[in-house]
């Protein structure tokens, strides 16, 4: 099974800039999109459910903002939209697929850029969810989490680490967090695969960044201890165009 994970910056964008193409040559068993800023009675049919996929969206209560999505070969057994949690659920980030072998979370994380509010905010959903992934795992559940975590967790997941030390998406109490996470047995599929620097997920606009590979890496496909040796690949694709970030990705067996 290939499950890729994109933050499209906004799904009637993308659409525009090739997000069809990409779906046809790239044709993954699932694909979960974050940022998608949209309903799905926003936009055409096709792009609501494309062709070949069954589609879920949890859009938030805001027009415009946020939201997330997923389109899947496979229908999944049971999907959830939100963690049951009304301060978060509203604002369109959390859907549970369940398959056979594993239970997949598309997650678009808040941002905390914004001020302390936002920074807080990002931070009690970072232990909220963790609590809750670990509530489904004492059900016994396998988890794939995939999405946009809007923290770079290590030096070597930003081009820029000493410069951005005190800005939110890599300061130290977001990365105390990734540290606990991975500690409870969150496995970052990539770097099982992959050592190396210069791994990029997201871009800023401005400078030419993109050009020049000044980046971060924000998107993650973990795994629960279970599932480590079914996973045969996971990998970045910083060639696909049409968004801020690029599409990540993971190889499963199930």
């Amino acid at each position: 099974m290939n499950i890729i994970s994109w933050n499209v910056n906004g799904i009637r964008a993308v659409v525009k800039k090739g997000f069809f193409e990409w779906l046809e040559e790239a044709s993954p068993d699932v694909v979960c999109l974050q940022e998608v800023k949209a309903r799905p009675d926003q936009v055409p049919p096709e792009v609501a459910e494309p062709a070949g996929y069954h589609a879920v969206w949890n859009p938030a209560q805001r027009k415009g903002y946020s939201g997330v999505a997923t389109f899947t070969k496979k229908k999944p057994k049971n999907v959830y939209l939100g963690m049951g949690i009304e301060r978060f659920d509203g604002e369109g980030r959390y859907i549970r697929h369940e398959f056979p072998e594993f239970d997949l979370l598309n997650i678009y994380f808040p941002n905390g850029t914004s001020g302390e509010e936002r920074l807080q905010y990002k931070l009690d959903y970072y232990d909220a969810f963790l609590e809750h992934c670990e509530a489904l795992r004492a059900e016994g559940r396998e988890l794939v989490i995939c999405g946009d975590v809007n923290t770079a967790h290590k030096a070597i997941d930003l081009k820029n680490p000493k410069q951005n030390e005190k800005n939110s998406g890599f300061l130290p109490i977001e990365r105390e967090w990734m540290d606990k996470f991975v500690a409870h047995g969150y496995i970052d599929t990539f770097r099982e695969f992959n050592q190396g620097p210069d791994q990029y997920s997201w871009w800023t606009y401005r400078a030419n960044a993109r050009e020049r590979n000044i980046g971060w890496r924000l998107d993650y496909f973990f795994v629960t201890e279970g599932l480590k040796k079914r996973v045969k690949n996971s990998y970045i694709t910083p060639e696909v165009m049409g968004s801020d970030h690029c599409p990540v990705g993971i190889e499963i067996t199930g």
